[in-house]
């Protein structure tokens, strides 16, 4: 595959952002480095002048986003979603650099879809936004002003993505069968059903058990075979 057409599944999404101008620089941001797919959670006021204004001559980006009500609905058919966060966050998932972040992006799409994750302006992303996502990213910005704007950050994320890309990928490269998002879902939510039935779970007071298998098996990045087998195990108990 080509890099072009690795770049061609790469979507980006923003997160509930509160100004549209800042959507349309994130689609110019996106067009300068090639990449076409923009995807919106619940932005406060899209479609929007400002917007198209912000866009320049990515107007087309924007004819073509996606709106939609919730993140998980954002990443369906993914295989992989990287989000990116500015704060620290105390979380299991391993934390990549920008250009790490871009080469995993890249390798991944070249066999399948992958989601670059952007939160809110003022606040990002909440844990379990990020929670829903593979593996999350910091850009290296000097820590006496680590403000970036969103358009800045996706242009960053964007450009990695691109670099990575373009390069030649080895020919010995293989990468795993990745389960999409879906996948991981509905065998999360069996499971669930599964320990609750024996018991193991209670309903009324769940604790964090939910959060920790999903951040169990976003680390392990699996494959259909193996959420397979792990529905194969779910189903014996649950005989």
């Amino acid at each position: 595959m080509t890099g072009g057409a690795a770049l061609a599944r790469v979507r980006v999404v923003l997160v509930g952002t509160s100004h549209p101008g800042n959507i349309g620089a994130a689609a110019r941001a996106l067009k300068t480095m090639g990449l076409a797919r923009l995807a919106l959670v619940n932005p406060r006021r899209f479609p929007d002048p400002e917007a198209d204004a912000r866009a320049s001559g990515a107007a087309d980006l924007l004819a073509s986003a996606t709106v939609h009500a919730s993140l998980a609905d954002a990443l369906a058919g993914t295989r992989l979603a990287i989000a990116f966060t500015a704060r620290p966050r105390d979380l299991a998932l391993p934390m990549l650099d920008a250009a790490q972040a871009g080469e995993l992006a890249a390798a991944d799409a070249a066999h399948g879809e992958v989601a670059l994750v952007f939160g809110n302006e003022t606040y990002g992303l909440a844990n379990d936004e990020i929670a829903l996502c593979q593996r999350y990213a910091r850009i290296d910005a000097d820590p006496g002003y680590a403000s970036l704007n969103l358009a800045a950050a996706v242009q960053v994320a964007a450009h990695e993505v691109r670099k990575a890309a373009l390069r030649p990928v080895p020919r010995d490269y293989a990468p795993p069968d990745a389960a999409s998002h879906e996948d991981v879902e509905i065998l999360l939510a069996r499971l669930e059903r599964a320990l609750v039935a024996k018991g193991h779970l209670d309903p009324a007071d769940p604790k964090r058990l939910t959060e920790r298998l999903r951040t169990l098996f976003h680390r392990a990045r699996l494959s259909r075979t193996e959420v397979d087998l792990l529905h194969g195990v779910i189903g014996a108990l649950e005989k």
